[in-house]
């Protein structure tokens, strides 16, 4: 049984955010994708701090798909370096985590 893995993704706008979580959804590269529109980011960049308002995705999928979802991020997504992040899921809900398997 492959594990359940949550990434973090954070995008430029709402509306980026929502053509990439329904793209994901649509094509069964993630069970689901949690959308918060609006996080404030400090960071540094090309040796600058910056701050920016951004959405962010909660993506759940399997780990087994990670690496078609990272690809497909990346052929949508408007940053040079998206953040991409997988975080291993330790426990849940068995049922959730069987839904979360049979929609990938």
């Amino acid at each position: 049984m492959n594990e359940a893995v949550v990434i973090f993704c954070a995008c430029r706008d709402v509306e980026e955010a929502r053509r990439i979580a329904r793209d994901l959804v649509e094509s069964r590269l993630a069970a689901c994708v949690n959308l918060l529109p609006l996080v404030e980011s400090i960071y540094r960049w090309q040796n600058q701090i910056e701050t920016a308002q951004e959405a962010l995705l909660v993506i759940k999928t399997m780990r087994d798909r990670f690496p078609d979802l990272q690809q497909r991020i990346i052929q949508l997504h408007s940053y040079e370096t998206p953040e991409i992040i997988a975080v291993s899921v330790e426990a849940g809900l068995e049922k959730y985590l069987v839904w979360i398997r049979e929609s990938t």
